[in-house]
């Protein structure tokens, strides 16, 4: 969350699977997203049923939309155009915004003020490991078995110690969602979108919330968010890796399900979807606010009714900043224009992949 998908959003290699479909779903997971983590503010032991819910949407949401980035990235053979919009679409944001999470942190709890890029602060692990992915995109596209593969290497990545720099723990763990969404076509998606499949996934999810408030508190956070090792986890190795196979199954089922709901129509969601970059940036720092003047700990000691009314903030944060006029006012931070010196334009009249006049008399001139 960087525009997962890239329609019209920034920094994604363009692609002509424009969908209703594709952006009902970015909104809904941008919508879980900013729900989940304010949920997390709100926890205490008397929060049974919440916790129950903020797991099973963390036992989806993320790989969903990790899915959805593949997806959308498979075109990406890392042609200039394409690197231009990598740059200016997730790098770029990334470093405004890491600078800006700092100041916030360092002004609202204290944090010692120290910008460091490779380190990203909360959500902006997303940022790193999209761009880090999607430059790995011509490798997956050129091995066989690719989503073996990085299934295996997700699973390695929990059985070392890996320091978190570039975010690499969740970059390597998550890897898997990112693969298959790259060998994903158009009919794998119109096989969820069938009457059958909507019947079968609304029993998944009421079995999937019965399992997770049976469970609950478990499993921990560090399990869903993919950023320890079973080290810290302080089990065994095969127990370690039994239980990350069954939370890819479970995660795929859920995934598959959530999907098959999604509305295919187009909708008063379908033009907010198509904006999840700006939510996904700003809600971090509009929670850290409310925790800072004392929001979140008012919604805390109000019970049920405060988390109904803090869940639909929330929400309509999310309705807001991914309107045309929110978008106005934070394009510089979110899509800014970087100077030409930096990332220069492609010449005029070029086309992605097709050479230029002065490129073939340079090509004549050196037979």
């Amino acid at each position: 969350m960087i525009s997962v998908t890239p329609h019209s959003g920034p920094g994604s290699p363009r692609t002509a699977d424009r969908s209703p479909f594709f952006d009902n779903a970015k909104f809904l997971l941008i919508v879980l997203v900013a729900l989940g983590h304010s949920w997390e503010q709100l926890f205490s032991p008397h929060t049974h049923g919440l916790r129950a819910l903020h797991n099973l949407v963390y036992g989806f949401h993320m790989p969903a939309f990790i899915l959805l980035s593949g997806y959308f990235s498979r075109s990406f053979t890392g042609r200039p155009d394409q690197i231009r919009r990598l740059l200016t679409g997730v790098l770029a944001p990334y470093l405004i915004f890491e600078t800006l999470y700092t100041l916030v942190y360092h002004w609202v709890r204290g944090a010692e003020f120290a910008i460091t890029p490779t380190s990203p602060t909360y959500l902006l692990w997303f940022l790193i490991a999209l761009f880090v992915w999607r430059l790995t995109t011509p490798i997956w596209n050129a091995v066989r078995h690719p989503v073996p593969i990085a299934v295996v290497i997700s699973l390695a990545a929990g059985t070392t110690v890996i320091g978190e720099d570039l975010a690499l723990p969740r970059v390597l763990m998550f890897l898997p969602w990112f693969v298959l969404g790259l060998r994903l076509r158009p009919e794998h998606f119109a096989r969820l979108r069938t009457r059958a499949a909507r019947r079968v996934a609304v029993p998944v999810f009421v079995a999937a919330f019965a399992l997770a408030y049976r469970l609950s508190p478990a499993p921990s956070d560090d399990w869903l968010s993919m950023d320890v090792g079973h080290g810290v986890l302080h089990v065994s190795l095969m127990r370690y890796l039994l239980l990350r196979m069954a939370l890819f199954a479970v995660s795929a089922l859920l995934v598959a399900s959530f999907l098959a709901l999604v509305p295919g129509r187009r909708l008063w969601i379908t033009a907010l979807g198509a904006a999840t970059l700006y939510p996904y940036l700003v809600h971090g720092i509009l929670i850290r606010l409310a925790e800072h003047y004392g929001l979140v700990h008012a919604v805390r000691v109000s019970g049920f009714a405060g988390q109904l009314v803090f869940s639909g903030l929330a929400v309509a944060v999310v309705v807001l900043l991914s309107t045309p006029p929110a978008r106005a006012v934070l394009r510089p931070l979110v899509e800014p224009r970087m100077p030409r010196r930096l990332v220069p334009a492609p010449p005029v009249g070029a086309l992605p992949g097709v050479p230029t006049v002065a490129a073939e008399r340079e090509k004549t001139l050196a037979r």
